[in-house]
């Protein structure tokens, strides 16, 4: 594990370009520009190509979306891929609607991203496995999730994050579980999205993005951990704060110190 790419990755000030969704844009901007990274966020399909080649990474969330805004995902995603970014792909609730489903499988036929990010019930219906996710949350399933990853890694030939109290990362022949974090993160509806762009910022900087997406996710449960852990009372308004204060201010040897993984 690769902690001290995140010294990397605040000394180069890599470029995220993000199509977020309008519930989250705020806290993935502040959570990008926070870590050490440098957030652009677009609405406008006519500026994706430029917007593609300025960015070191691209990252898109299905979280929100409208037909027009499905174009302008897909074309960037093409774009991404046609220019080598690497491309993160944040499959909001394909689990819980079947539209969302559809939607996903004709943008993958469009581009190939290079890495998922997604709760167990998004990454099960990615990987073509039985769960009844609910809404955006996991919900609930018998399937063991290293298996479920691991299996939409190969089906997907990406690498895949499934998210959760236990974190797993796979490209389907290296797999690492990372034990770190804190159930305030469910309390706040931004915390995955935030993720999402946080691993896309870590792939711009580090070619093996297997181990770009288990450094990040290290990171940032490490991160929330200590957060949490310095104050057992904290709500989940103050977390958010002290959340981006840390990401600001945390430090490679303090995350090492708490470092929980498999």
């Amino acid at each position: 594990m690769k902690v001290s790419l995140l010294d990397d990755l605040r000394r180069q000030n890599p470029i995220v370009f993000n199509i977020s969704n309008f519930v989250t844009v705020q806290d993935v901007a502040n959570g990008i520009n926070a870590i050490g990274a440098s957030p652009i966020m677009s609405e406008e399909v006519d500026e994706a190509d430029e917007m593609v080649q300025l960015s070191q990474a691209v990252c898109l969330n299905l979280g929100a979306f409208t037909t027009p805004q499905v174009h302008q995902i897909k074309v960037t995603g093409q774009l991404a891929n046609q220019y080598h970014k690497p491309l993160v792909v944040d499959p909001v609730a394909v689990g819980a609607v079947k539209y969302r489903a559809k939607v996903a499988e004709d943008l993958f036929k469009a581009f190939h991203p290079d890495v998922l990010r997604g709760n167990a019930g998004e990454i099960a219906a990615l990987a073509g496995i039985d769960w009844q996710a609910k809404g955006i949350d996991a919900g609930e399933g018998a399937g063991d999730l290293v298996t479920i990853a691991e299996t939409c890694a190969k089906k997907r030939e990406c690498t895949v994050i499934l998210s959760g109290p236990t974190d797993v990362i796979t490209d389907g022949t290296r797999t690492v579980q990372v034990i770190n974090g804190t159930t305030l993160f469910q309390t706040h509806v931004g915390s995955g999205d935030m993720l999402s762009s946080i691993v896309a910022a870590f792939c711009a900087i580090e070619n093996d993005y297997f181990e770009a997406a288990q450094t990040a996710c290290l990171v940032f449960a490490a991160i929330g951990q200590r957060v949490a852990q310095a104050d057992p009372q904290m709500g989940a308004g103050t977390f958010i704060i002290k959340l981006m204060d840390a990401l600001q201010q945390t430090t490679v040897a303090q995350i090492e110190a708490v470092a929980a993984y498999e």
